[in-house]
């Protein structure tokens, strides 16, 4: 412990995930030898986070998607309460999406982005989000692997994705419209998990859009933006953050009625970002930067409407 504390490395899940990578070098145990040259986590592993204080009776909802392990989700906070999300991972089905490759081991991106989109569910959820799994496997459930074994079991809740892109996306959007109609009051955003493919060399942060002409898409986004930017230099100080926020005209943007967030978390086949996906940790650490993201949007949006609500009982009362 002292020696991960010495190399800026001190949280619960940097520890578990110390013992893991170095799982032969220890043979069982926690001792360190001289002479020896271990592997560190990565410095994006996120730090453990403090749960919301807990009221007696706290809140625990089951979500079978999440696995035996973690079905039990204990709401731990209301900072989130009367929110909906519509939470999205991209391809699935027949469509594996982008492919990367590492140590001979191929990467699929949808198997990923499904991981992430679990964990942030979950996260909102803790925070007392209503939470909507559009894309689920009932077999998955959320996966500390390294290399996630691929399958074409996801569904669109429940029916059959289809392999043909306009229909794949239109599917997708329908739910998401369908649900939303039911309830459409209060903070309501749907959000799209995806892992970008670009030349191997290309090392690219985290990067989000909002369709065109969406103010509060465009403000969540920015929201969530500027989060990941603290919480990196917080974590990594010395390393910055590059990623960005732009409108695109991608068709789960422009067809979906409740403002949409949609995030490439990385390149699949930059040997760097490859370690953003592939380590659990990290995969948590993006979870729980983005719930905290829209955490802050949500209290900015709470705000925007009661300074509404507060000038429009100022002008009746004139």
């Amino acid at each position: 412990a002292d020696f991960l504390k010495r190399n800026k490395r001190s949280s619960k899940a940097q520890y578990n995930e110390f013992l893991k990578l170095n799982e032969k070098k220890l043979k069982g145990k926690k001792e360190l030898q001289l002479g020896v040259k271990y592997i560190l986590p990565s410095l994006e592993s996120v730090a453990e986070t403090k749960a919301e204080p807990t009221k007696t009776g706290a809140k625990t909802i089951k979500e079978p998607l999440f696995g035996k392990e973690l079905e039990q989700v204990k709401v731990t906070g209301s900072r989130l309460k009367g929110a909906c999300f519509y939470v999205v991972s991209g391809h699935g089905g027949p469509d594996p999406g982008a492919i990367g490759k590492v140590d001979g081991k191929q990467l699929h991106e949808d198997e990923y982005a499904y991981d992430v989109i679990l964990r942030l569910g979950r996260q909102l959820m803790m925070r007392g989000a209503k939470v909507n799994f559009i894309i689920q496997d009932h077999v998955d459930g959320i996966r500390d692997d390294q290399f996630l074994q691929t399958s074409r079991r996801e569904t669109c809740m429940g029916s059959p994705i289809p392999l043909d892109q306009v229909k794949r996306l239109k599917q997708r959007c329908e739910k998401i419209n369908a649900l939303y109609k039911k309830d459409n009051k209060g903070y309501r955003r749907a959000v799209f998990i995806h892992l970008d493919s670009r030349s191997e060399r290309k090392r690219i942060d985290i990067f989000l859009y909002h369709a065109k002409g969406s103010k509060k898409g465009k403000m969540t986004a920015e929201s969530i933006r500027t989060t990941l930017e603290d919480k990196y230099a917080q974590h990594q100080p010395n390393r910055g953050f590059e990623g960005t926020v732009s409108r695109r005209d991608l068709f789960v943007l422009t067809e979906t009625n409740p403002p949409s967030i949609f995030f490439e978390l990385g390149n699949i086949q930059n040997l760097q970002d490859q370690q953003r996906f592939i380590r659990t940790s990290n995969r948590e650490a993006m979870a729980k930067w983005i719930a905290e993201g829209f955490v802050k949007d949500y209290k900015i949006q709470k705000q925007i409407e009661k300074n509404e609500k507060d000038r429009e009982t100022k002008k009746k009362k004139k």
